[in-house]
């Protein structure tokens, strides 16, 4: 999701000062911080945000940020990606089966979808919060109770990248994103250049 489909570290900053002041705790984010660490697990996430803590209370520290933060994305949603509905809505047409698989918290994709009345395009979603699994296994479970003979994932991060290979997929790299990956790798200019794109990779 987060430098594929949408920029939601401004909400997610904001919503996190708002949890840690109330807390009365001394750190602040910043979009720069939320881009750094999007796309990793939540647990590392917490370790890394808060480094004092025992794993335990950064957990719970975490845990009330990421309560607010899905509260404030359902109200005020975040940046997406230009074309991105017509994008979705173009596939659809074309038939394919669309799933968002996400390291992300339960509720996040729920409030990406719920606020901009998305949610019509998307078959299927999956994430860290729901199953304790990191994306590949994520991912490949995704496919198997749907049935896909055929997939492909679309990510920005090496993350992304490393869990494609993982779950055995073929990985096409949204550049416009957040993340780097080996050079040479499939990539997509802009997310409305998707539904030609993603021609190569399911030939009629």
């Amino acid at each position: 999701m987060d430098g594929t489909l949408w920029d939601s570290a401004e909400g997610v900053a904001a919503a996190w000062n708002e949890a840690l002041a109330e807390m009365g705790r001394p750190e602040r984010m910043d979009t720069d911080y939320v881009h750094s660490i999007m796309g990793k697990t939540m647990d590392v996430i917490a370790q890394e945000t808060f480094p004092g803590e025992t794993a335990a209370e950064a957990i719970r520290l975490m845990d009330t940020c990421l309560r607010r933060e899905n509260d404030y994305l359902l109200q005020h949603g975040g940046i997406l990606y230009a074309g991105l509905e017509e994008t979705l809505r173009t596939l659809k047409a074309q038939g394919y089966f669309l799933a968002i698989v996400s390291n992300c918290q339960e509720g996040y994709i729920e409030a990406f979808l719920a606020h901009h009345q998305l949610g019509q395009y998307i078959d299927d979603t999956e994430n860290f919060g729901h199953t304790g699994h990191g994306k590949g296994y994520n991912i490949r479970l995704v496919v198997e109770r749907n049935g896909l003979e055929q997939a492909l994932y679309i990510g920005d991060t090496q993350g992304d990248y490393d869990a494609t290979m993982e779950a055995g997929l073929p990985f096409l790299h949204a550049a416009y994103g957040f993340g780097a990956v080996p050079e040479g790798t499939p990539h997509l200019a802009e997310i409305q250049a998707l539904p030609e794109r993603v021609k190569a990779f399911f030939p009629a």
